[in-house]
């Protein structure tokens, strides 16, 4: 009589047959690097950022995806300042709603700011972030001065059309607001074509701004192509 044969086959059996690739081995972290990280707790909080800033330049680097989350920085709050444009409002109920979030969730989501000619950062987006962070102690507190800050590389008007993308994809631009700042975007010789493409707007809606702030008549010769890529 002959014996069953148990089917069952273990995962170290099935690598040893070849019907299994082996499992890939855990990355390990060079314990001398690890050493170091733990070392540089002891230092004082100002060279601890210094550190930390440098170390996501470079692993931003390591991983070669070239997104600007991937470079988060620790900037004083000192050097933080608004845009002179800031064309999102927050009510009072909202303003209290982040405050308790970013108290009980902490910061999730950086500050997303450019360095102007100064050398200042001039905040893109996030400026209602950053005020609970200056001003709410239980958060202030947590993070003793300094603000996560993502940074761009732009110019105003490239600052200026940001704002305006960031406010719309969370659906809390006004009206009155965008069709100011496409009146800004005009004055840095934008045209139409391009305010379209950058702001995500159709042509009819870049027009009834304008007409929002008088600039219609002043740009009636203009032609409008309904055609861009």
């Amino acid at each position: 009589m002959k014996k069953k044969i148990d089917k069952k086959v273990t995962k170290r059996e099935m690598v040893k047959r070849g019907t299994k690739k082996p499992e890939p081995m855990p990355v390990m972290i060079p314990l001398n690097i690890l050493e170091y990280f733990q070392d540089c707790k002891s230092l004082p909080l100002k060279e601890r950022t210094e550190i930390y800033n440098k170390m996501t330049d470079v692993l931003k680097d390591m991983v070669a995806l070239n997104h600007p989350v991937l470079a988060v920085k620790l900037v004083s709050l000192l050097k933080l300042h608004s845009n002179t444009y800031n064309p999102n409002k927050v009510a009072p109920p909202e303003m209290k709603l982040l405050e308790l979030s970013m108290a009980k969730d902490g910061v999730t989501m950086p500050v997303v700011a450019a360095k102007n000619d100064q050398g200042r950062y001039v905040i893109i987006d996030g400026f209602h972030r950053t005020q609970v962070i200056s001003l709410y102690p239980p958060v202030s507190d947590s993070l003793q001065g300094y603000v996560p800050v993502v940074e761009l590389n732009k110019d105003i008007d490239d600052r200026i059309a940001s704002t305006v993308r960031h406010n719309m994809a969370r659906g809390t631009h006004k009206t009155s607001l965008s069709a100011r700042l496409v009146g800004l975007l005009k004055k840095h010789n934008w045209h139409d074509e391009r305010i379209a493409k950058e702001l995500g707007m159709e042509a009819d809606e870049v027009l009834r701004l304008k007409q929002l702030t008088g600039l219609a008549e002043a740009f009636q010769n203009e032609d409008f192509s309904q055609a861009w890529e």
